[in-house]
């Protein structure tokens, strides 16, 4: 105890070999959680509570909000007054000779072609009321996750057109998450609240096989004359069409020849449903993808993310106002001739059409009611089905390298949505109290320079700037001017090495369900001038709710990859061996794609 001598490190023996190492113990790994494969409602999403929306409404001027369930009384009284109007007009000679001059259906010159339904169109038909089950119930999903419609470029509150949630709370840091809503599980698919991730699988898949239906029905219809029953051809398409009008109105319905031709309203209402609506479908929903508006800036510039949702959930309106009204008319203006011109290809009064229909509403109800539960018990096979039909094409976008410039400062927006979980351990509270003077981003794994670096340093690298907009996977945009280092730059410092082919990002933060946040990003989009470090938003330091003191900015990908309050960089070969697996927090947990460009 005396003994005054300083040992060196030759006069004491190494530590014998072992497994673990200081690397190890502050592996960020060891803080993450694994994903369940099955779903307990009761704790889903980190036990979020049911939260109850309102009636839709529609903004009226600058303050006011219409109940659209004021429609259907509206919409009654109007229709009873209609069609006392249209009665009245029947008596009325001009209207008479009107009538005769223009009955309502234009019949082909050789009606031979087209005549009759052939087996395709029975088949075609079926497939398509099938899959719009599932696209129209988790298309109403996914607006419950944000349940706000704009039409401008920002997502600011007060200023959507369309809502079915309260007004936004005062509270500073309400979140998105917080802003969804609950849907019925048998109205929504899978009917959780803030279940987007399994939702956008059901949409999308099954959007890529009704997309697959209708090219091949184009492809039949116009290798055949079938085109020409739903194609006008015509001007005189529109009086024919406004005298239908007038009889539907009044009660007395026209001569229907369907098996020949259709009359000229249904012409143009299958017109627009075909080749508009279906068309308008797809280009709005690929217009809120994230990459394809960092490819396409002209359109994305003037065709906002905003303005797609807006007309995609019209085009959503659209086809449900035609499903109604279409199936009202097919049982009340001859349901046994009507079914079996569709169903069974044939024009007559039997009622083979109404068992072949019969048959296929039980296909339909047992899909819709099986939907839901199969979702929760099988929410892997969800994912991995989702992801193997919508994954090759999404990946074609993401090797678009989106280039800057689409935005100036006077586009930045008023308000900026909060999301995620906020961090709270006494770590974060420590370095928030001392303005992240102590604060280290680790940067390891499989690189030649693992480093760690300070505020000072991180600031002190080439600084990168940009103006760029955010898409969050839930519906809402803004754009936010970042400052910090471009990745660009971290890679150059790391030097990563060859068999380095995703690098993952951890939070300060946790999920929902308790364990360190982190994601995954394939490498080459490292290299992207969009893809950076950011630290700064708006010419300020980031605040506490939008990631301090660093946050990733990959702007190809949906906002859940944007990770928050980043503390650890690690470059790895797969990310198999992380966490569940599956490429990130909310694709362990709430069954995200590990990659979302679109």
């Amino acid at each position: 105890m005396g003994n005054e001598v300083v040992p060196t490190p030759a006069d004491l023996p190494a530590p014998a070999p072992s497994n673990v190492s200081p690397d190890s113990v502050r592996s960020y790994r060891r803080q993450l959680t694994p994903g369940e494969d099955v779903i307990d409602t009761a704790t889903w999403a980190g036990s979020i509570p049911q939260a109850n929306g309102i009636a839709p409404r529609v903004r009226i001027g600058r303050g006011k909000w219409f109940n659209l369930l004021w429609l259907l009384p509206i919409g009654f009284v109007l229709l009873i007054m209609a069609v006392a109007v249209a009665q009245g007009l029947r008596s009325e000679p001009a209207i008479q000779r009107f009538i005769r001059q223009y009955p309502g259906t234009i019949v082909p010159s050789s009606p031979g072609p087209t005549t009759g339904f052939p087996a395709w169109v029975s088949w075609q038909h079926f497939f398509n009321l099938f899959l719009m089950v599932f696209i129209i119930r988790s298309g109403i999903q996914i607006l419950s996750d944000h349940p706000r419609l704009y039409w401008t470029r920002h997502s600011t509150p007060g200023k959507d057109w369309f809502r079915i949630q309260k007004p936004v709370p005062s509270d500073p840091l309400w979140t998105a998450k917080q802003d969804s809503i609950s849907l019925p599980s048998q109205v929504g698919l899978p009917g959780l609240r803030h279940s987007i991730g399994l939702a956008r699988w059901w949409h999308l898949g099954v959007d890529a096989l009704w997309l697959l239906n209708g090219v091949i029905f184009y492809v039949l219809l116009f290798t055949s004359d079938r085109w020409e029953r739903l194609v006008p051809t015509s001007w005189s398409v529109f009086p024919n069409a406004l005298s239908v009008l007038i009889q539907y109105l009044s009660l007395n319905w026209p001569v229907e020849n369907g098996w020949v031709a259709y009359n000229s309203l249904q012409q143009i209402a299958y017109f627009i449903t075909v080749f508009v609506a279906a068309p308008l479908a797809l280009v709005t929903g690929l217009g809120m993808s994230p990459a394809l508006s960092a490819r396409f800036k002209r359109i994305s510039t003037m065709f906002s993310i905003q303005v797609a949702r807006s007309l995609h959930f019209l085009v959503l309106a659209w086809f449900l106002v035609f499903i109604v009204i279409h199936t009202a008319l097919v049982f009340t203006t001859g349901l046994l001739v009507n079914l079996n011109h569709i169903y069974a290809g044939r024009t007559d009064g039997s009622w083979l059409g109404v068992a072949l229909f019969a048959i296929s509403m039980v296909v339909v109800v047992v899909g819709w009611v099986a939907a839901t539960p199969f979702t929760l018990r099988h929410p892997r096979m969800v994912q991995r089905v989702g992801q193997a039909i919508v994954g090759p094409l999404q990946h074609l976008f993401e090797h678009i390298d989106p280039k800057p410039g689409q935005y100036t400062e006077a586009d930045i927006s008023p308000y900026f949505w909060h999301n995620g979980q906020y961090p709270d351990s006494d770590e974060y509270k420590a370095l928030l109290d001392g303005n992240f003077a102590d604060y280290r981003l680790r940067i390891n794994g499989l690189v030649d320079n693992p480093i760690d670096l300070d505020m000072t340093e991180l600031r002190s690298l080439p600084r990168h700037e940009q103006i760029t907009q955010h898409f969050c996977i839930q519906g809402w945009s803004g754009i936010a001017k970042w400052g910090g280092v471009s990745m660009q730059t971290i890679i150059d410092l790391v030097k990563p090495n060859p068999d380095a082919r995703w690098v993952v990002f951890y939070s300060l933060g946790e999920g929902a369900d308790k364990g360190v946040y982190y994601d995954a990003h394939p490498i080459e989009q490292m290299t992207h001038h969009l893809t950076m470090l950011a630290y700064d938003m708006n010419g300020a330091p980031l605040s506490f709710g939008h990631g301090a003191p660093l946050r990733l900015r990959n702007e190809i990908e949906l906002g859940f990859k944007q990770v928050k309050w980043i503390k650890g960089i690690e470059f790895v070969a797969n990310y198999s061996e992380i966490g569940s697996g599956y490429g990130g927090y909310n694709q362990d947990h709430e069954f995200f794609g590990y990659r979302q460009s679109i």
